[in-house]
């Protein structure tokens, strides 16, 4: 972030219509507010385009900003009363094993490349450790579970830091308002997460045994070795392949549904990070193309050293994730 005479300097070049002068004064902060947005939306690309919105807004309004010292928390502002509007017309964001069966039209949530989490590297170590493990798979699918105004005191206040009397300016709200959402928030997302993140999951294991998790897991799938998958399982793990609604439980289900389709075929699996957690990029044999194409994200929720859950981003852009269109 440009120091604070820089950053005067570019507010009011931009006040006189510079949009090159706005450009470089929001630009650092365009990808921590992509972050927030996807939190609250569970979607990239409703994430971006909420951003996108943000910062048109701010260029329109800008006569009307108030400089208290810094932009951040009037883009905080529009960004998040944006994406509370867009929850109102567009409803939560699920997995398949969170699924309401009366839930109606579904909208599935969608991963998020690690590659857009490179702006943590300028934050201190808590600091970082708390962006990052916001975005893990099962907080934003938990976050997708709390009322909207709860799911925006809880990121305000807990992960971005902002003190009960600035959430409540930026939500025009009360901050007794606050303090009861924040509660109540906290209270429900507990009943929802597990105990363990994915971050403490994989530091138990250490890089050496994340890598082997990995190496094992991928020679698995390239062999068709339907034990060898299942063994790296833990009992009462999860499958699922959004958009697919199904989704399968244990052990044993797991096996008959690998057995009963995907293993027919031949497969390459190369390494990816999304959500701050173990991926692969699956790719299935095509006979007619001679290659492997693209057939799938799939994320892997780690615990206790097992694979406890694997989502299967069936209709993930494989290009966000710095994978290649087909392997030969």
């Amino acid at each position: 972030m440009a120091d604070e005479a820089t950053a005067a300097e570019l507010l009011a070049a931009a006040r006189d219509g510079n949009d090159l002068a706005f450009g470089r004064l929001v630009g650092p902060l365009r990808d921590e507010l992509r972050a927030h947005c996807y939190r609250m939306l569970g979607s990239v690309h409703d994430a971006e385009d909420v951003v996108q919105d943000t910062l048109d807004r701010a260029w329109r309004s800008l006569a009307r900003f108030e400089d208290r010292g810094s932009i951040r928390p009037w883009l905080y502002k529009i960004a998040t009363n944006r994406a509370l509007t867009l929850i109102e017309s567009r409803g939560r964001r699920e997995l398949p094993a969170d699924l309401d069966p009366a839930g109606g039209e579904v909208a599935w949530l969608e991963p998020y490349p690690d590659s857009l989490m490179a702006w943590t590297a300028g934050l201190g170590p808590e600091a970082r450790a708390v962006a990052r493990e916001s975005v893990e798979l099962a907080f934003v699918a938990a976050l997708q579970h709390l009322s909207a105004v709860q799911r925006a005191v809880l990121l305000l206040r807990d992960v971005l830091g902002y003190a009960a009397r600035e959430v409540a300016d930026l939500l025009d709200t009360t901050v007794a308002a606050v303090n009861s959402a924040l509660q109540r928030a906290r209270k429900n997302l507990a009943e929802l997460l597990p105990p363990t993140t994915q971050r403490q999951a994989l530091g138990e294991l250490g890089e050496a045994g994340s890598r082997e998790l990995a190496r094992r897991y991928a020679a698995a799938w390239e062999a068709g070795d339907v034990d060898a998958i299942v063994a790296m399982l833990a009992e009462d793990a999860k499958y699922s392949m959004p958009p697919l609604a199904a989704w399968f439980e244990g052990r044993e289900g797991i096996r008959g549904f690998l057995l009963g389709g995907p293993l027919k075929g031949r497969w390459r699996m190369l390494p990816a990070r999304a959500n701050g957690q173990l991926a692969f990029g699956t790719y299935l044999w095509d006979e007619q193309r001679a290659a492997y194409l693209p057939a799938g994200l799939d994320l892997l929720v780690v615990r206790g050293g097992q694979v406890a859950e694997v989502v299967s981003f069936l209709e993930a852009d494989f290009a966000d994730f710095g994978l290649p269109e087909e392997v030969r």
